[in-house]
């Protein structure tokens, strides 16, 4: 397990779920920002992936990225203007409200994506090399399952 993981007597072993979740996660995401961090976006750093993860094509209002990424109004805000001084985002007037802004990516920010795309393919491809196709969708369609049954 990650060294991450501090050491505790209020572990139990085996980890638990959430943890075993959390590591493979982590992992990629560590990759993730090296890769970014070699293309040029050193800028970006885990709390970001709240803003990036959650933006919609047309554009986001900061309320709406708190909510879906559970994390306050006034969080998400900081993470917006942090990403739009480096020119990821940018936040235009919201056309169905003058009073509201929407964040929306920059091809910056779309070249984000687009590297970020890129990764994950490549590490499912790796996964498919080192674990079988067959191991990788049946992890991929127990991961769903977990996601409906945790969701009812």
């Amino acid at each position: 397990m990650s060294s991450r993981l501090p050491q505790s007597t209020a572990r139990e072993a085996p980890e638990n779920l959430a943890i075993l979740l959390r590591e493979p996660f982590a992992a990629m995401t560590d990759r993730l920002l090296a890769d970014l961090a070699a293309r040029g976006h050193g800028a970006i750093r885990a709390p970001h992936a709240a803003v990036f993860e959650f933006l919609d094509d047309g554009g986001t209002r900061v309320s709406v990225l708190a909510e879906r990424a559970r994390v306050a109004k006034q969080s998400m805000a900081e993470l917006v203007v942090a990403l739009e001084e480096q020119g990821y985002v940018t936040r235009e007037p919201d056309p169905d409200d003058g009073r509201a802004k929407l964040v929306r990516a920059t091809a910056r920010g779309r070249e984000v994506f687009a590297i970020a795309r890129a990764l994950v393919a490549e590490v499912e491809a790796e996964l498919v090399e080192t674990m079988g196709a067959r191991d990788v969708a049946r992890l991929r369609a127990l991961l769903v399952d977990l996601g409906e049954a945790l969701a009812r």
